[in-house]
């Protein structure tokens, strides 16, 4: 097997774990399918998938010199596709939950999905639904920040405000975890907990090397 063809195996069962996840625990439901578990169920897809391209995202931006020196040029066209799939599938997920909240209740509020932060929030799943509009915020000025990279006012200093993943990485990693019913759940968690880990240590390792330059 060649490496681009691993590759593409190893990020493929990645992907799919989310989908098998979801897949499995509304089996266990067993609610029968109506418009509502439908714009339930992608919404849980939305943030499941997101969160697996956003770790390889920081995985593959961090490290894009040596995975071109040993996959080839099409890795740096595959992770800025990979980017805009992502930052869809990162707008899904609101979005969903908004459409969600309208057929159910026959309300249609941006402002609660969107902009509704609080800090000494009531109730903790509050907190950690203000943790995912953080992000949301977050990871669009890091993408609008990729867009613009190639503006001569831009181009050396773009880089650097694309570290804002990482804390993008952490808020959805801990949103996920405690506002979703599928994180903690086989087999989606064999992939999860490990990238908790996996990212800090990229993390530290950018840190340190900012600090010594």
């Amino acid at each position: 097997m060649n490496k681009k063809l691993l590759f593409l195996s190893i990020w493929l069962l990645t992907i799919l774990l989310g989908p098998i996840t979801v897949i499995l625990n509304a089996s266990r439901i067993g609610v029968p399918l109506n418009t509502l578990l439908i714009v339930n169920l992608i919404q849980r897809l939305a943030g499941l998938l997101a969160f697996t391209l956003i770790f390889w995202q920081i995985v593959l931006g961090a490290f894009m010199e040596k995975w071109e020196k040993n996959l080839g040029n099409w890795i740096l066209k595959f992770h800025l596709t990979q980017g805009a799939i992502a930052y869809s599938l990162i707008f899904l997920h609101p979005v969903s939950l908004l459409l969600f909240i309208f057929i159910a209740r026959g309300v249609v509020d941006p402002f609660y999905i969107f902009t509704d932060f609080c800090v000494l929030c009531q109730t903790k799943p509050e907190l950690y639904y203000t943790f995912g509009r953080i992000s949301f915020w977050l990871v669009s000025a890091a993408v609008l920040a990729a867009t613009v990279r190639k503006l001569p006012w831009w181009r050396q200093n773009w880089r650097k405000f694309h570290i804002l993943n990482y804390l993008v990485f952490f808020l959805v990693g801990t949103h996920a975890w405690f506002s979703g019913r599928d994180t903690s759940n086989f087999p989606f968690v064999i992939f999860f907990l490990p990238t908790v880990p996996m990212v800090s240590a990229i993390a530290i390792s950018k840190i340190v090397v900012f600090l010594e330059s």
